[in-house]
């Protein structure tokens, strides 16, 4: 599959009272065309402003800037905000997190629905009516002709965010920017909107960007994963590959916290990473990960080294000093 979406050294700054907060710090990763891409990271790790930073949706004092983000060969970083306009709704769209605060309540589903496709050159209002009732039917929205009439205040919260989903397909975008669509819902209404989002893009061979902190919802949809820690990208791979050969430390500690059904005895206590997430804010250097990181020793005060040569297009890279140390470790587990 070609890459529909790479972006270079992404960096997102946000003044604050106590200095500059560094929310995200030189990323690099790539998204196929057709692919499932999974951004995952505890809460404050930069997901959501680099899913914001791509849209252009950042607030007014943040500063972003990057070698390029390109989109399909086009560079949208420094992009005027007509021509990110244009973009929005017809190639790329997104999920919000909480449909309530993203539906209008002032309008009709209808209306929001048909916004951005009517936008677009020689779409009639039939058209966009007759596209809105298909994408309400097809994300399992019973009655859709009804619903076109009602506001979001009348639906429940796991038919707002199929009504969310509908919306981002209006305009069969390339490109869907899925930010935690389901930390709102139950846990029942989750695995349906999970198993829905999954079917679609395959469906409609939609890229998707999927940002969550639940590993979970990774095991059972993602394509490749990238790992986000402290406002960095630490480790990208195949979701497969991450769940058998995790080779980043936090990584591994995030997976060692989940329990496992068979070795993890009821009412024992559960694992957890030690220590908190480093402050953002000022100069930050070397490994983000070191003070919680048993391997960590003199040499991770330095920044760690580029990733594998490949970049984010490599099968498998983790920014890290201790990768050596890591595979020995592995080893000796095997052989115990």
């Amino acid at each position: 599959m070609s890459v529909l979406l790479d972006v270079k050294n992404l960096k997102v700054d946000l003044p604050t009272e106590n200095g500059m907060l560094h929310a995200v710090r030189g990323i690099d990763f790539q998204v196929r065309r057709g692919e499932m891409l999974c951004l995952v990271g505890e809460s404050g790790c930069g997901k959501s402003m680099t899913s914001l930073a791509l849209m252009g949706l950042l607030p007014r004092r943040a500063q972003c800037s990057a070698d390029h983000i390109l989109f399909d060969g086009t560079d949208l970083n420094g992009m005027a905000e007509k021509q990110l306009m244009q973009l929005r709704g017809k190639r790329m769209s997104m999920i919000f997190q909480e449909p309530m605060t993203s539906l209008n309540p002032a309008y009709t589903l209808g209306n929001q629905l048909c916004e951005a496709m009517l936008q677009q050159p020689r779409v009639t209002r039939a058209e966009a009516r007759e596209r809105a009732i298909y994408l309400l039917h097809r994300t399992g929205i019973a009655n859709a002709e009804d619903r076109l009439r009602q506001y979001p205040h009348q639906l429940s919260g796991g038919l707002r965010q199929r009504v969310m989903i509908a919306m981002s397909l209006m305009c069969s975008p390339d490109l869907i920017i899925a930010d935690e669509p389901t930390t709102a819902l139950d846990v029942t209404i989750q695995a349906q909107i999970l198993r829905m989002i999954r079917e679609l893009q395959q469906e409609f061979g939609t890229a998707v960007i999927f940002i969550t902190h639940d590993l979970g919802v990774v095991s059972r949809i993602a394509d490749r994963v990238a790992v986000m820690y402290a406002g960095q990208v630490v480790e990208t791979t195949d979701v497969g590959q991450l769940f058998e050969q995790p080779r980043h430390p936090y990584t591994r500690g995030l997976l060692n916290c989940i329990p496992v059904r068979g070795k993890t005895l009821p009412g024992s206590r559960l694992q957890a990473i030690p220590g908190v997430v480093p402050s953002l804010v000022g100069n930050v250097g070397g490994c983000a990960f070191r003070n919680r990181c048993t391997l960590a020793d003199a040499v991770c005060e330095t920044d760690p080294p580029m990733p594998d040569k490949g970049g984010p297009a490599a099968p498998h890279y983790a920014r890290c000093h201790k990768l050596d140390a890591m595979a020995q470790t592995e080893k000796m587990e095997v052989l115990a």
